[in-house]
């Protein structure tokens, strides 16, 4: 067994590594000095761009995703982000790995994230109508073994295993503390809707050493593959308000917002507004805290230029918090000095 000695996130410009990892992407290009690869290395703590040049990328015709390398390369910055040039590579075969050294996961286990959700239901749901659906839906035994293991995106926020889950709670959480700020919302239908928004993507994505988009997912997308799972569920809730079936569908095909980020409607609704601005506050902060990590420990206040937010991002310092005050005992005592908080009367 190979054991894994550096992580993608200890690497810095400069260093000349050699550690074996996962190749999430493997792509040719061709440059004036003859074919090369284009790679994306990846482990647990995340992913890393790498270039394989001529001629030893002739030497490596058949590389592609899912196998894992070793390599000897050296780290160096390109265009504001640490990037590897390789000079030796060796494939490996996968039973000589651990492949949990190479798949990042949500730091909570997917199973406690759903355990958390369900009785998030329990207490909130008080509808029986919309109790009894989600409770069916979520103990359904294809749903549930798809949920657990499944990616929020391919590349741009919670792309790990168990990020779905971890998503759908955040996105439910928000929208309930939302509800208590605005109280005319129906608090019932949104956290039915936080919970199933994203419930397609368990299909649209594949699982695995590798995560990329199914065939269903190309051809139908997410939207369409949850509202085709939920269907049946809905058709057997007879007891469930054919009107509250009609606002929850457009709470889950409005939520991406905009026509052209892949809406098949807009909001028409506050519950839907209230959906899409929940869904797009957790992708966006997920995005910026993996943008954050990549400049830990350098000392940086600018990340590298973020793609899918179209800017660099600020590191602001942060207002110093207050020391915590020792629990107050009944007597007007703090404990452990022995000290009165009280003032003397005047």
């Amino acid at each position: 067994m190979i054991s894994k000695a550096l992580y993608i996130r200890d690497i810095s410009p400069g260093q000349t590594i050699q550690d074996t990892f996962l190749l999430a992407e493997a792509r040719t290009g061709q440059s004036r000095n003859g074919p090369y690869w284009s790679l994306m290395l990846q482990d647990a703590s995340g992913q890393m761009e790498a270039k394989v040049w001529s001629p030893l990328s002739q030497q490596h015709p058949g590389l592609s995703a899912g196998r894992f390398v070793t390599v000897r390369a050296l780290a160096a910055n390109y265009r504001d982000k640490c990037q590897l040039t390789i000079d030796q590579l060796a494939e490996v075969d996968a039973a000589e790995v651990d492949p949990a050294d190479y798949l990042p996961e949500s730091p909570v286990k997917p199973a406690e994230l759903l355990a958390e959700i369900e009785a998030l239901c329990r207490q909130e749901l008080t509808h029986k109508p919309w109790r009894g659906l989600i409770r069916k839906i979520l103990a359904d035994e294809e749903i549930r073994s798809s949920l657990l293991p499944a990616t929020g995106a391919k590349t741009v926020h919670h792309a790990y295993a168990g990020g779905l889950l971890e998503h759908t709670l955040c996105v439910a959480k928000t929208c309930l503390g939302l509800c208590d700020l605005y109280p005319q919302l129906d608090r019932q239908v949104l956290l039915v809707a936080a919970i199933l928004h994203d419930l397609g993507k368990a299909w649209e994505l594949s699982t695995g050493l590798t995560t990329d988009y199914t065939d269903e997912g190309r051809l139908l997308g997410h939207i369409q593959l949850g509202l085709e799972r939920v269907e049946p569920f809905l058709a057997r809730a007879r007891d469930l308000d054919p009107a509250l079936v009609l606002h929850l569908k457009h709470l889950i095909i409005s939520h991406h917002g905009e026509y052209e980020f892949g809406a098949p409607r807009r909001p028409k609704t506050p519950e839907a507004f209230i959906l899409h601005f929940a869904d797009n506050i957790d992708a966006k902060l997920n995005t910026m805290a993996g943008a954050y990590a990549e400049i830990e420990g350098t000392g940086q206040s600018w990340t590298p230029f973020q793609r899918y937010l179209d800017r660099f991002i600020y590191r602001p310092a942060r207002t110093p918090q207050p020391p915590r005050q020792g629990p107050k005992s009944t007597d007007g005592q703090k404990h452990g000095d022995g000290q009165s908080l009280l003032l003397p009367i005047e």
